[in-house]
């Protein structure tokens, strides 16, 4: 709460610090597991712990599209971030060098940590804070709960308070402002009780992400679709800010959103319901109940196909600079 009260600069700052903090502390961390079990060659051996190659598909598919749901909030909202780029080519280098080669590494310091936690106790502890508690030097303990303190203030400001902290400011720009909204968004995820989400590693990941990226996809899929298939990546911000211009649509909604967006959901609410016991595996055909182990790509392609069809129908005003007066034509956004 406290840097959202200091504003953006402050949490670039924190984010900037993070950048060169968390690295080495993971490098840490990966050498610290490595010469508890001496060497990679032990984590290596371990058999792998499903039977069949069906087994392993089987949690395949749903884990990945859980983690897909995971990185859909941020690849939905990055606009948050990207807006104080310099450059449209700057942000397309900060996220391509700062996201896929990090997230490989961290995944793979994660994946050895725990492998070498099952050795040397005996279970596979991925939680940090149980980790941390496992450990007897003073100085150790005191340096991993740092880290996993700051990795969780950076991470959750950056991920989940920036973006509705924007959202609750939008809704009312005279009454809310960007730090009232952060206060508002830290109030309401206190609310929904997140140590319980993460109790269960497997509701964690099989309810929670893979359940709201149903929610996700379909969104995705309508952005993409009007974006990059009906916008040909063109957009006047000039019109975006106007009450009634060419994004108005009805009463500042776009109908044929709204009913791709509820159309992608639908498939995947079946699977959603057997998930949480709500109803009987047997209650609807198998195929209906497995659409939920895919249910971001299930939504994505189902409400982006459906929304591209119908707004092919609507009259669609493409802006080039060509149709615009001089003093407007550098407020469009031409890939």
């Amino acid at each position: 709460m406290y840097v959202i009260y200091l504003g953006v600069e402050s949490i670039k700052k924190l984010l900037v610090f993070k950048a060169f903090f968390l690295p080495v502390a993971a490098l840490a961390l990966l050498i610290w597991a490595i010469y508890v079990v001496h060497g990679l060659g032990p984590i290596l051996k371990e058999p792998s712990k499903f039977k069949t190659n069906a087994e392993f598909w089987n949690f395949f598919f749903p884990a990945l599209t859980g983690m897909i749901g995971f990185w859909a909030t941020l690849s939905l909202n990055i606009p948050d971030f990207t807006r104080y780029a310099k450059s449209q080519k700057a942000q397309i280098k900060g996220q391509i060098i700062g996201l896929p080669p990090s997230m490989t590494i961290f995944s793979f310091v994660g994946v050895v940590v725990t492998s070498a936690t099952i050795i040397l106790y005996g279970e596979a502890i991925w939680d940090p804070l149980v980790l941390a508690g496992k450990f007897t030097d003073k100085l150790t303990v005191t340096i991993a709960m740092i880290a996993v303190a700051l990795a969780t203030l950076a991470t959750n400001i950056a991920a989940n308070m920036v973006s509705p902290a924007n959202d609750f400011a939008n809704l009312s720009p005279k009454k809310i402002s960007f730090r009232t909204g952060g206060f508002i968004t830290g109030v309401i995820g206190i609310l929904i009780f997140p140590w319980k989400l993460i109790a269960d590693p497997s509701g964690y990941i099989f309810t929670w992400l893979v359940g709201y990226s149903s929610l996700l996809g379909p969104v995705g899929g309508i952005l993409i679709a009007d974006y990059y298939l009906i916008r040909k990546q063109q957009l006047n911000t000039i019109e975006l800010y106007k009450e009634k211009g060419l994004y108005s649509y009805s009463n500042g909604f776009n109908k044929n959103a709204i009913i791709a967006l509820l159309l992608g959901i639908i498939p995947n609410i079946p699977g959603f319901l057997i998930n949480v016991k709500l109803i009987a595996t047997d209650s609807v055909p198998l195929w209906i109940g497995h659409l939920y182990n895919y249910a971001w790509f299930v939504g994505f392609f189902v409400s982006g196909g459906i929304y591209f069809l119908m707004m092919k129908k609507e009259k669609v005003t493409l802006v080039t600079k060509e149709h615009l007066p001089l003093h407007e034509k550098e407020n469009v956004i031409l890939n």
